[in-house]
């Protein structure tokens, strides 16, 4: 009797040890699922924040739940199925223009550090560009070297478009550390 006893907890024991194994796994995919796609940067549109060749992490979680923000980095898919980062600099539902160099929000000079306010190439947005209810102006932090949201092969992003905020640089490692 005993000897059933001990078998029974021993199976109870293993049982309860492969339950544990795969709730922990499941959590860890969930986790990595949201919160850590990887991206490799190609190209130099987004220098110096981000360089060709660096390797951050992507947020899938602040895009789903919220939409990004203004000055957020976020990767999204472009309509010939290639994936990009850049800046968001318009919100749905404001004009944006390009004059004289530097950005304007609704008739309004945008306040940016960095010089993430100017432009020399104002592309489509020399004229005034109203978002609508789920579109996002995107911009290139190289702004001489950007393909974004002033040219028509991009032009103004979707929000289902945009798939993850970039998060954390992992590559190189002297650079590791948030971005944005």
């Amino acid at each position: 009797m005993d000897f059933y006893e001990e078998d029974k907890s021993l199976l109870q024991r293993i049982m309860n040890w492969m339950v544990d194994i795969i709730l922990v796994v499941a959590f860890a995919w969930f986790t990595v699922y949201l919160f850590g796609t990887e991206v490799r940067i190609a190209g130099n549109s987004m220098a110096p924040a981000l360089e060709s060749g660096d390797v951050v992490l992507m947020n899938r979680l602040p895009g789903v739940l919220f939409g990004p923000d203004r000055f957020d980095l976020v990767v999204f898919q472009r309509e010939d199925q290639k994936t990009n980062v850049k800046r968001v600099i318009g919100l749905p539902g404001e004009t944006v223009q390009i004059t004289g160099g530097y950005i304007y929000i609704d008739g309004e000079l945008l306040e940016a550090d960095d010089g993430l306010n100017e432009v020399s190439l104002a592309g489509l947005a020399e004229h005034p560009i109203t978002l609508g209810e789920d579109e996002y102006f995107l911009l290139g932090d190289n702004r001489d070297s950007s393909e974004d949201s002033r040219f028509i092969n991009i032009g103004n992003v979707k929000r289902e478009q945009i798939i993850g905020n970039v998060w954390i640089r992992i590559l190189p490692v002297t650079r590791f550390g948030l971005t944005g």
